[in-house]
């Protein structure tokens, strides 16, 4: 059981506006540290933000009280259990009470948070999220959405499922289409977001079955669900500016991600062997310092780290789980931004009603095909 250590850190006192969030410190691959300096950060930056901080206590009060940012703005709750990166999701379903990832997702479920942020096992994060959450009315498969660099104007495209669930049929997409939108405007501030299905072609006689039919679904479905249905999109129009939301499977997704990933370390580790290999290419790269700091932002994975579990009575963000203080920060900062904009309410009432017009959506993509 997770309880308050008698001698933790003093409790911080909520403030008008503040925004809560409940952070699992243990679950990373570069343990509390790690998290700890990304919630520094992150309280630099934001002077709203208070934390409810869950692993071992006195791991955790001795980081928290090195950091000058974080006095006054953190409760600790002790878990003596961690969710380790082999651990399987039906185990953790089973046994995971008393671990610093169910205390985490435990404190948004009972209102002391807002929104858990976690760097923990993605399957075992989902899985306690769904216990102890539960899906929205109306969900049948929650998604998990991340932030793809892209040449729109903000920066970004939003893309899901990447991971929550390697299967996905008609009306699932449907939905991860609505909840994308709804991520793309409270997340990103587009009004009308352009939504695409990621498929191995443009043409509407390609790909599986259950795309056409998603394609007939979110045809007829783009004007009361208050996005721009672009059509089918391919891998290349990814980072494009031609779509905000990209749908997808979670298999799919997935693996797109981690290749977006390791593509991006790739072109940053080539850039430096490139600008190393003589004295005038060292040179060159001090004379390029400033544009080549801009494309290393732009490119960083860091930058955009952070899954949001959509569908689930609560918001749930998920780090990548070898992220610095840096990645960390970056998660936090889209938890703070999106609880800001009452995203999770507005998200609930949007699958509401898009499952109350699925039905009629199925009758129209029948009558179409």
């Amino acid at each position: 059981m997770t309880t308050d250590s008698p001698n933790a850190t003093p409790r911080a006192q909520p403030k008008q506006g503040s925004v809560v969030i409940s952070v699992d410190a243990m679950g990373g691959d570069r343990g509390p540290a790690a998290v700890v300096a990304g919630m520094a950060l992150s309280a630099v930056k934001n002077p709203e933000i208070r934390f409810i901080v869950h692993g071992d206590h006195d791991q955790l009060h001795a980081l928290i009280q090195r950091k000058r940012e974080l006095a006054g703005r953190c409760d600790i709750r002790h878990a003596d259990g961690v969710v380790t990166m082999e651990d399987k999701p039906s185990q953790i379903v089973r046994k995971g009470n008393g671990t610093s990832m169910w205390s985490a997702i435990e404190s948004v479920k009972q209102g002391e948070a807002e929104v858990a942020v976690s760097c923990g096992n993605t399957g075992a994060l989902m899985a306690l999220s769904m216990l102890r959450l539960r899906k929205l009315p109306g969900v049948n498969r929650p998604a998990i959405a991340c932030l793809w660099p892209s040449r729109n104007p903000g920066g970004f495209n939003v893309m899901l499922d990447v991971g929550a669930d390697i299967r996905a049929d008609a009306p699932d997409l449907l939905q991860y289409a609505l909840m994308g939108a709804s991520y793309a405007r409270n997340g990103l501030d587009i009004e009308n977001p352009r939504i695409g299905l990621l498929n191995v072609g443009t043409e509407e006689h390609k790909g599986r079955a259950e795309l056409k039919q998603a394609h007939e679904l979110l045809t007829a479905s783009a004007e009361a669900g208050n996005f721009r249905y672009v059509g089918f999109v391919e891998g290349g129009d990814l980072p494009s500016d031609r779509v905000d939301v990209i749908v997808t499977d979670g298999f799919t997704g997935n693996i797109a991600l981690k290749t977006g990933e390791g593509t991006a370390k790739l072109v940053g580790d080539f850039l430096k062997d490139a600008f190393a290999k003589s004295i005038m290419s060292k040179f060159a790269a001090l004379l390029a310092m400033t544009s080549l700091r801009r494309l290393q932002k732009r490119i960083d994975p860091r930058r955009v780290n952070g899954g949001i579990f959509l569908g689930l009575n609560g918001t749930v963000v998920k780090s990548h789980g070898s992220a610095d203080a840096t990645g960390v920060s970056a998660a936090i900062k889209l938890a703070f931004q999106l609880t800001k904009s009452g995203f999770q309410d507005r998200l609930a009432a949007r699958v509401a009603q898009g499952a109350a017009a699925l039905p009629k959506a199925e009758d129209s993509g029948e009558a179409a095909s």
